[in-house]
């Protein structure tokens, strides 16, 4: 299978003392992962320098949050999904005020989850299904009616287990 080069951006917002996600519900008419909830990304373009690039002009172009409004603080290990995506989270730290501005073919809504409901690991539900005539396994995580699964939840996952252990650690020193 071919592997497509990807990147997102895991957008945290600063609001207060609390620390938010933000994230995108795609629209029901696209052709990869239609209505799912996801973070801004996409492919990767020729144009594009490095992974931070590709997780930046893809924020501005789905929901029109300027690359000059995020701080870009680091990628998590890569993910790879059986759709034959290779995608490399880039977290970046936003700060308020700030206004999005969806794009309406790729991003039906916009929202944000306080980053504490993904620390949670009791939060985290496991299900299972078959895709392309395998077995297969992935995690999920309820909010307000929506549901955020897939590969968008087990880098949630992924982030918030590599927190929790630095916190850790951090304790121990």
């Amino acid at each position: 299978m071919k592997v497509t080069e990807a990147a997102v951006m895991i957008p945290i917002v600063c609001r207060g003392p609390e620390l938010h996600v933000l994230l995108t519900q795609r629209t029901p008419h696209l052709l990869d992962h239609a209505g799912q909830i996801s973070f801004p990304g996409g492919r990767v373009e020729p144009e594009d320098t490095d992974r931070e690039e590709t997780a930046l002009r893809e924020t501005e172009e789905e929901i029109g949050l300027p690359r000059a409004q995020v701080t870009v603080l680091g990628r998590l290990p890569t993910y790879e999904i059986p759709t034959g995506f290779r995608i490399t989270p880039v977290v970046g730290w936003i700060e308020p005020p700030f206004e999005v501005k969806p794009d309406p073919f790729e991003v039906a809504s916009v929202f944000e989850v306080p980053f504490d409901h993904f620390l949670d690991p009791e939060r985290y539900l496991r299900r299972e299904y078959r895709f392309r005539g395998r077995h297969r396994h992935y995690l999920a995580i309820p909010y307000e009616g929506r549901y955020i699964w897939g590969a968008t939840a087990a880098m949630l996952h992924s982030f918030a287990r590599m927190l929790v252990s630095a916190d850790e650690v951090a304790r121990f020193t």
